[in-house]
């Protein structure tokens, strides 16, 4: 019998790419998004190679629409096997410009939408003894960046919220739990970042303008110079996911490319995959 797996986010980039990737390794996918009108490239992806996907409508941050796709598969299939946490959105911008409404945005997108899409899907993993929780995370949820300190704020928190879920349900539920975090990705998450800087039309400015040029200009140095290390594509990301969605004993924490791997050394040299930590939380707590 197929895995069924929710993905949220997949009109474009890292979940578009899982999707049919997953579809292909004999996987039934319900594809969600946002919005449908944005659908017509996986639905030719779907009618061209006969794949086993279902589009749905799914908002991250409407607690109704999650409910209502997690009981459409429910009622469907009677499962949920995994669910792969995907959506999100880049920002760049100082602290000082950021509106209350884009901090309470970047927030709701990143952070609060894992939370409540995994608090959708617990209680029929529990109640089926297994299931899989992945979530793409970044590398700016391990270390923090120059302009990004309010998007890099959500991904902390999505590391904190599923490191302190794995300590338990993990072993009492079999529920496996990972954070998959790239580095840079060349799809139109980085383009929603980018144009999330400006204000008023106008890219950061005062007193931080001169370091936001040397933070753009560094970013472009590393594009030209290095674009298969630092930038990687949505579709080599989503290889990561299926070798994770597949391991009898997945990491907690996997990054997508030797560049991350790199970025990421200080901060994960004594426990590169999370499971060691997790293991004392453990016997610490329990």
């Amino acid at each position: 019998m197929k895995k069924n797996v929710l993905i949220t986010g997949t009109s474009t980039g890292v979940g578009f790419e899982s999707a049919l990737l997953l579809a292909r390794n004999n996987y039934k996918v319900y594809a969600t998004m946002r919005n449908l009108k944005k659908a017509d490239a996986l639905k030719q992806c779907i009618q061209e190679g006969d794949l086993d996907i279902e589009i749905l409508s799914l908002d991250v941050t409407q607690r109704d629409s999650i409910a209502s796709a997690v009981n459409h598969i429910i009622e469907k299939d009677g499962r949920i096997d995994m669910l792969i946490n995907n959506a999100g959105a880049g920002f760049a911008k100082t602290t000082e410009q950021a509106s209350e409404e884009e901090i309470r945005w970047v927030t709701e997108v990143n952070y609060h939408g894992v939370v409540f899409c995994t608090q959708a899907v617990l209680p029929h993993m529990r109640k089926q003894k297994s299931g899989r929780i992945i979530s793409i995370t970044s590398v700016g949820g391990l270390v923090g960046q120059p302009f990004n300190e309010l998007y890099c704020g959500a991904k902390f928190a999505v590391e904190g919220f599923m490191e302190a879920l794995a300590t338990y349900v993990s072993d009492a539920f079999n529920i496996k739990i990972s954070n998959i975090e790239p580095g840079g990705i060349s799809t139109e998450f980085m383009a929603s970042a980018i144009g999330k800087t400006a204000v008023n039309g106008e890219f950061a400015t005062g007193e931080y303008a001169p370091i936001f040029e040397r933070y753009m200009a560094g970013n472009q140095k590393r594009a030209g110079e290095s674009t298969e290390q630092v930038y990687q594509t949505g579709a080599e990301v989503a290889r990561v996911v299926l070798q994770v969605a597949g391991n009898d004993a997945p990491p907690f924490r996997i990054r997508t490319s030797k560049w991350a791997e790199d970025f990421c050394r200080l901060k994960t040299m004594a426990d590169p995959d999370g499971t060691r930590l997790i293991d004392q939380i453990r016997a610490s707590f329990l």
